[in-house]
């Protein structure tokens, strides 16, 4: 009987799970591990597989049975945290976007962050003026289809690539004149590095935005950057905060405190409330781990951080991996020769199909587009009302980021993306945060239909006309037929 109970305890142990991790260029690397296999583990069987030094960049993240998302941690078990039935589903994502990915000192890792903004791109967290679109956009086409051949490549040839939710045939001829004459000769990694340099530019570069409510009750998206940490609001960056001037990070329950103290000005305490208590905990985590990998100096400096004070109970959370100073040291002394690079090329990509071939989705009918226009602008004005859109005074990292909001009138090349209210929730685990355009129609959308997806638009307004209601629930019906799916864990994350 005794000898029937270890043995069962025994293969109770020895007890291997099935794990499907999808990497960044959506192939799947599958593995078992053991029971008490911990996080670090198979993160290491991942950049073995991937042939990756640089890999305190990225990280594994998953969504839980109430479809909260989260970054596996490395020095706990894996099946504990996944409190979920086996087999696994993970994503391999960057966690720590590099301040300057041009530094990067291997070109896999280059090519892998790579991927990673190119997601960012089509799944509208990276926003950017048409002008930046069209750039970015030729570069991944460079990257992948390299030059420009007229026996290849008929009239209307970008039309058969996805590089945004949506964009117009205005915009994809731009980005077909780009890459005919600009970049003729660029190999595929000149291109990515091209592409980098000009990512990093942009103002949310490196944002995994958080929805939450101000103490208004407005939509707002908070997020942590390489520079800092930022809010977005409507289609403001309201607040920017440099890690150096951010003292303490804090939560209970669904609240969320960030403490500021700056040179010039009183110390200040932002309150934002999160969907849920689970949500609030994420974002903090995800705070304590950025602030410690972009504002240290050494990792002997990192401690254990309490979510609330000595008199409430709260969560204890330790950042465990090296710093951003660290990671840059340790990787000027590789010393091998550059690992060979099998890039996607032309196969079809599930949650980032730019190199799939596929129609071109439709623009907002032209019809309509004039009174969306007219709503937008009074709500624009509302939201500049706001108590909590004045932002805190910090200098940006590059004043030239700071998006402004413009006239309809004014000439839709120099036109900037926003950021929809109401639209990105965690309650649907892995949809990711719709963009539009500054151009405006999408952002009245998505306050009317929930989850509508917003694009980069560069055509202007015409024919007057006040849409019914009928009008606009079909206009939202087209808008969330042309949404690409992301329903489960093997989705976008």
């Amino acid at each position: 009987m005794l000898s029937r109970l270890m043995s069962g305890s025994s293969r109770n142990l020895e007890r291997e799970y099935s794990c499907t991790v999808r990497l960044l260029d959506d192939s799947e690397y599958t593995c078992t591990i053991q029971r008490d296999a911990k996080g670090q583990y198979l993160f290491d069987l991942l950049c073995h597989h991937l042939n990756l030094l640089e890999k305190d960049y990225f990280g594994i993240r998953f969504v839980d049975p109430d479809k909260q998302r989260h970054w596996l941690e490395f020095t706990k078990s894996v099946v504990k945290q996944l409190r979920s039935q086996p087999p696994f589903t993970m994503c391999f994502r960057v966690k720590f976007y590099p301040a300057d990915p041009a530094a990067l000192r291997e070109e896999i890792t280059r090519y892998l962050v790579f991927l990673q903004i190119k997601r960012d791109l089509y799944h509208g967290r990276l926003l950017c003026k048409t002008s930046d679109a069209a750039l970015l956009a030729a570069y991944i086409l460079q990257a992948e289809i390299g030059d420009y051949d007229p026996g290849k490549h008929p009239e209307g040839y970008s039309s058969k690539f996805q590089f945004f939710p949506k964009h117009s045939e205005k915009l994809e001829r731009k980005i077909a004149e780009i890459h005919k004459t600009e970049l003729s000769g660029q190999t595929p990694a000149t291109s990515e590095l091209n592409f980098l340099r000009k990512a990093q530019t942009l103002e949310t570069y490196g944002v995994d935005p958080h929805p939450c409510k101000d103490v208004s009750g407005n939509a707002a998206f908070l997020a942590f950057t390489p520079f800092g940490f930022v809010v977005l609001q409507g289609n403001k960056r309201v607040h920017f905060i440099k890690w150096n001037e951010v003292t303490k990070l804090k939560f209970e329950g669904k609240t969320f405190y960030l403490y500021v103290s700056q040179k010039e000005e009183k110390k200040i305490v932002l309150t934002y409330f999160a969907p849920t208590p689970e949500a609030c905990k994420h974002l903090w985590k995800c705070g304590i781990e950025n602030q410690a990998f972009y504002k240290l100096e050494k990792s002997s400096q990192v401690r254990t951080v309490s979510s609330s004070n000595l008199f409430f109970k709260g969560s204890r959370f330790r950042y465990s991996g090296r710093v951003a100073k660290e990671v840059m040291e340790s990787s000027a002394k590789i010393k091998r020769e550059p690992p060979e690079i099998h890039r996607a090329g032309m196969v079809p990509s599930r949650s980032c199909p730019s190199i799939t071939h596929g129609p071109r989705l439709s623009s907002v009918p032209r019809t309509r587009r004039r009174a969306v226009h007219i709503s937008i602008m009074e709500g624009l004005e509302s939201l500049r009302d706001s108590a909590h859109s004045t932002p805190v005074r910090s200098t940006s990292h590059s004043d030239t980021f700071l998006p402004h909001v413009r006239s309809g009138r004014a000439d839709s090349s120099e036109r900037v993306a926003v950021i929809a209210d109401e639209a990105y929730s965690p309650a649907d685990s892995v949809l990711p945060t719709p963009v539009a355009e500054h151009s405006l129609e999408l952002m009245l959308l998505s306050r009317q239909i929930n989850g509508a997806p917003c694009s980069i638009e560069e055509e202007k307004e015409s024919e007057a006309s006040t849409p019914t209601t009928a009008e606009v629930e079909a206009l939202g019906g087209e808008l969330k037929a042309l949404c690409p799916g992301h329903n489960g864990p093997e989705a976008e994350q």
